[in-house]
């Protein structure tokens, strides 16, 4: 009885600890900001109708890449694992949902505080922002900046889950990406797009910013993920068995599947950044097409040649690679030059996959291969291609005449590398001593599905055995149709 006990109250105590800390961050924002905003006369400026309705489709679109993202990680790892992995990415909007409102936009776009991190007590819980209120520029309503940019939070800790899948407990995972997401996200997020130190200078703005540029997150989202997704892979270790024995996929099916479906949420992901339905989205737009076909063809192409055949796997992945390249620039390039970095990212990823095994790491599912070489390769082939003829907003890169923009993306994107790198290290030290961050080993062999969940994602063995055979199966005595005077003449025409 008091054993069953200590069991209950051991599984309830990170749930009710975070429980607790979401409680108590709302507690303390609602009192200072409970005042009603004063009514006034003046006439309310309306959002854009086109700008909201694609900022909405927009944020549905990214959205959509969660599940996307987990039909593509769900697929390549084992039968025994394929839930425990999906869940990884499913679960990331529940609790990176709720941690943007609460904390992470406050965080991320509230006001500048020496270049480091945003701050608005305002913006807690979203507790004086209004629903008329409009985003900064007049176009969209807040809100709706707001659920788009969290598309975005919460996407970037599940592109992690790639590298330490079938090896992790779940309990630990939470509350990984839940420091995470505070820790790294956040900040890097305001460092970018939130008037932080690597941004672009404002006019009025005496503070020190870098100047570097990142359309839709090569750096934000792609180095974050993919520098942190190694960190973590090395700390925690090889799967049991890896690499001496094939650890086969469980349905390439899924994965192929979810790589569309990444494909698809991506022109949301790429032309949204545009935050308008103009000019600027429709060349994210297509440049993003551009980039994942040549990335596509491109890792194909070199498979082939390499290994002598074609796969579905090699197709995917270079899709996303070529899409996660493109990410930083796609508002600010030409076609000709998305066409590039797309095929260069599919041959650079494919070299950088078959680079893993020669270090000898686990990084399960190549998210740092694909997210973090794509990522970083992308932000500074920018600081090349970048020309303002095709984004007044943008910059110009080294192609037109602006050298030094390259090494302003340069030290940008090593700067996030670096940031990353440390506190993930920090960040699973911590969360390895309070819970234990890697699975145990029976829970390993016997898989995560079973074991954590309680439940098989596959259960194709418990279907009946069929009532009705085929022709040829040896289980069932088939007797001849009766020759007719119809299938002679049949058998004698062929």
């Amino acid at each position: 009885m008091h054993s069953s006990l200590r069991s209950l109250r051991a599984r309830l105590t990170w749930p009710l600890l975070t429980l607790f800390a979401f409680s108590l961050l709302a507690l303390l924002a609602a009192p200072a900001h409970a005042a009603t905003p004063p009514v006034s006369s003046a006439p309310i400026p309306e959002p854009n109708p086109g700008d909201t309705a694609w900022m909405l489709i927009s944020s549905a679109l990214v959205m959509l890449m969660v599940p996307g993202l987990a039909l593509f990680y769900g697929g390549m790892v084992r039968q025994k694992n394929v839930l425990g992995t999906m869940m990884h990415s499913m679960v990331a909007l529940a609790v990176l949902g709720v941690e943007w409102v609460v904390l992470g936009y406050a965080m991320s776009f509230g006001t500048d505080h020496a270049g480091l991190i945003g701050w608005d007590p305002g913006k807690l819980l979203l507790w004086n922002v209004m629903p008329q209120q409009l985003h900064e520029g007049g176009r969209i309503t807040e809100y709706v900046f707001m659920v788009f940019q969290g598309m975005f939070a919460i996407i970037t800790p599940a592109l992690i889950a790639g590298a330490f899948a079938e090896r992790v407990k779940f309990s630990a995972y939470l509350l990984f990406v839940l420091i995470w997401g505070i820790v790294v996200y956040n900040p890097v997020a305001h460092w970018i797009w939130g008037g932080g130190w690597l941004a672009p200078a404002t006019a009025g703005d005496t503070a020190f910013h870098l100047g570097a540029m990142d359309f839709a997150g090569g750096i934000v989202v792609h180095v974050t993920a993919g520098v942190s997704a190694l960190v973590a892979a090395l700390y925690l270790g090889k799967r049991i068995g890896y690499p001496t024995h094939v650890l086969k996929p469980n349905s390439l099916v899924l994965t192929l599947l979810g790589a569309g479906l990444l494909w698809f949420g991506w022109f949301g992901f790429n032309g949204g950044s545009a935050i308008a339905s103009n000019s600027n989205a429709g060349l994210a737009f297509s440049t993003t097409q551009i980039a994942a076909a040549s990335g596509a063809l491109a890792w194909m192409v070199a498979e082939w040649l390499k290994h002598g055949r074609p796969t579905s796997l090699g197709l995917a992945s270079g899709l996303v690679a070529g899409l996660a390249t493109i990410t930083p620039c796609a508002g600010y390039v030409s076609p000709a030059a998305a066409m590039f970095i797309g095929a260069f990212a599919g041959v650079l990823c494919f070299q950088a996959v078959l680079f893993k095994s020669r270090l000898g790491y686990d990084d399960s599912l190549d998210a740092f291969g694909v997210h973090g070489i794509g990522g970083f390769v992308g932000a500074v082939l920018l600081g090349v291609f970048a020309r303002k003829a095709y984004n007044t907003e943008g910059v110009d890169g080294v192609l037109a005449g602006n050298t030094p923009q390259l090494y302003i993306q340069l030290i940008a994107a090593l700067s996030v590398a670096l940031y990353a790198a440390v506190a993930t290290l920090i960040i699973t030290f911590v969360v390895d001593k309070l819970v234990g961050f890697r699975a145990q080993k029976s829970v390993e062999i016997e898989g995560l599905d079973p074991a954590v969940h309680g439940e098989q994602g596959w259960m194709l063995g418990d279907l009946p055995e069929p009532s009705i055979g085929l022709p040829g199966d040896e289980s069932i005595e088939w007797e001849p149709m009766p020759e007719t005077p119809h299938r002679q003449t049949a058998k004698a025409r062929v």
